[in-house]
Order: C-alpha cells, then structure tokens, then sequence
C-alpha cells in the first residue's frame, strides 16, 4: 500500500510534465527533473510518516524475514511496483535527454529503485515492522526487469500487469483486508492478480495476430487471512497458489494520433483487461469465462 503512493505521485507530475511541454514546447533540464523528484520523494516520506509509522515505537535499525508471507503476493507487488516507477521515472528523464536512451534509463532506474527501497529504512526503525531482504530483492527484480529490456532491445516486451476482483475474505478481517473497495484494492491479497504481459508480434514478427493481442501469465493466491498463517477463531480457509494463462490487450499497440490519449493509454496499460482465462490450482485446471 505504502508504494503505490510513489506511483501515483509520480504519475501526476508525468502529467503536468506532459502538459507543459504541450503548451510551452519547451525541454526539461535535467535540474528540474531531478528536483520535482525530490519534492515528490520528501513529500512521500513525510506523508508517510504521519499516516504510517508515527502511530507505531521506534527500534534500532533491525531486519525482518517476510518472505514467507501472504504466499508471495507482496513480493509481486513490490517487483510491480518498482518496474512501474522506473519506467515512470525514465520516461521523465527522456523529456532531458533527448536522443540519450541509456542515460535516461540509468537515471530513472537508478532514482526509481532508491525511491522505492528507502522505505525499508522506516521499517527498519519500526518496532512494528523491520527492513527486508526479500523486499529489496523484488524491488530489484522490477527495476532490472525494465532496465535490461529497455537497454537491451529499446523496448518492452514483458509488461507486468495488474488486476483485482473482490473477495469473502475482508469480511473476516477488514482490519488487515480493508473495509471498503478502495482499501481491498491494496490490502486484500486474495483478489490481486499480477501478471506479465507478452506482446507475440514483438517476437514472433509478421503474425496474423491483431498487433495490440497479448498473451497473458498470473500469478495469484486465496485463502489468506493472515501473513503466515490463519488465525485459528476464523473460519478456515486452505491457503493456495493459482497460475494463470489468459488473453490482454496491449494499449501501446493501439494507433491514435492525439499525444494525450497515447499518455493515457500508457498508464491504462497498467491494467490487465478481462479476458477468459485457465487456472492452475491445487493440480487442478479450471475456466473462468471472465477473469479481473
């Protein structure tokens, strides 16, 4: 949850970037990029402070071992979450140098990442919570995953994707699930759903596939109620892993001439559309005629 604030503040001043540059058609300098960022970035830790942490006793500087938990749903989240702010962050370095492909990618890798992985330094000095190893690892993973295809072929060919449905499971903990749609949307594991994206004709060119058809691979899981485990005075439910194959619309692909609804489509992207999809689960194969 903590996160996604990152991301959406980044996506506004994307925005305001974009509109500025259509009325004054004017570049950024690099100070300036780097200094919205640093607006953004102190204003996050602060807001972060106050709704967050300041609530909680303050430790030492500790680790804390979460791999474990909400069966690696949040680990997805975090590799998400950092490949979206890298891509985000580089694109704004783009707006600076022009025609500099790998300086911007570096630059908003490298910011991104540090954004993103400086919160385990709150949780760090939580008594509540601890840095963690395997949080910095998917951090990592993201902003790699972006930074190595952006370099190495100068374009995305495995998008990471989002999508949620809601689910019983809040109902039985809405402290820890949320209590309305928009806290499930970040708190309730059960009905998230991160996939990677794969454009076909970005590999395979000259198909007879439409140009915007992707194919899709989830991961989720149900029946958490707990990070590690149930509590035991719930209802119990059987914890379990589900894999995905489905179908997606790559909004990149999709030809428009207006520059604004092109930015807009670059952040629908985010979203994986329904679609029917086949699901793994527990050995088992199962349909669903229309997945989110």
């Amino acid at each position: 949850m903590k996160r996604f604030l990152f991301i959406l503040l980044i996506v506004f001043y994307d925005f305001g970037v974009f509109a500025q540059q259509n009325q004054n058609k004017i570049l950024l300098k690099p100070a300036e990029v780097f200094i919205g960022e640093a607006v953004i970035y102190s204003g996050t830790m602060i807001g972060l402070n106050a709704l967050w942490y300041k609530n909680y006793e303050h430790s030492s500087f500790h680790w804390f071992d979460d791999h474990r938990e909400w069966l690696q749903m949040d680990k997805f989240g975090h590799g998400f979450s950092a490949y979206y702010l890298s891509n985000i962050s580089t694109s704004l370095f783009q707006k600076t140098y022009r025609g500099k492909t790998n300086k911007s990618v570096i630059y908003g890798s490298l910011t991104a990442w540090t954004y993103i992985s400086t919160v385990e330094l709150f949780d760090g000095f939580s008594s509540k919570w601890g840095a963690s190893y395997s949080d910095l690892i998917a951090n990592t993973i993201g902003t790699g995953l972006f930074a190595f295809q952006k370099l190495k072929f100068k374009k995305q060919i495995i998008v990471p994707k989002f999508s949620f449905h809601q689910t019983k499971f809040p109902q039985y903990r809405p402290d820890a699930l949320g209590e309305n749609l928009l806290q499930n949307i970040l708190k309730d594991y059960n009905g998230q759903t991160y996939w990677f994206s794969i454009n076909v004709n970005d590999i395979f060119s000259n198909t007879v596939l439409p140009q915007w058809l992707n194919i899709a691979f989830g991961y989720s899981a149900t029946g958490m109620l707990g990070g590690n485990a149930n509590p035991t005075d719930l209802p119990y439910f059987d914890r379990t892993r589900r894999y995905l194959v489905s179908l997606d619309v790559d909004f990149r692909k999709i030809k428009v001439k207006s520059r604004f609804l092109k930015q807009c489509f670059r952040i629908i992207n985010i979203i994986k559309v329904p679609f029917p999809a086949i699901i793994f689960e527990n050995k088992q194969v199962k349909f669903s005629s229309f997945y989110f």
